[in-house]
């Protein structure tokens, strides 16, 4: 099946949730989080959902306390690490 780039869903609000500030924008932020936890959507599906760069997603995700699949301060440094190792056997230039 081939779908339209762009495809507009109807979705009936509950009275409560529909007298949010913006209940649109809740539900889609919604239905990205819960799709990217579940990895239905990966990251740049679900940051493209909401109009979000990589990292605009990323902190939204934070601002939320959604923590799954950040990049942690522990990761940046096995990352350096990594590159460190790299570099030691000749595999990368030293920068």
């Amino acid at each position: 099946m081939i779908y339209p780039e762009n495809m507009r869903i109807a979705v009936e609000l509950p009275e409560d949730v529909a007298m949010l500030p913006n209940p649109a924008r809740a539900a889609l932020e919604a239905l990205a989080i819960a799709g990217y936890k579940t990895e239905a959507l990966a990251h740049f599906q679900a940051a493209r959902l909401l109009g979000l760069s990589r990292f605009e997603f990323d902190d939204f995700l934070i601002s939320r306390e959604i923590y799954d699949h950040a990049y942690s301060i522990e990761d940046l440094l096995h990352d350096l690490s990594d590159l460190d190792s790299l570099r030691a056997r000749g595999l990368l230039p030293n920068l």
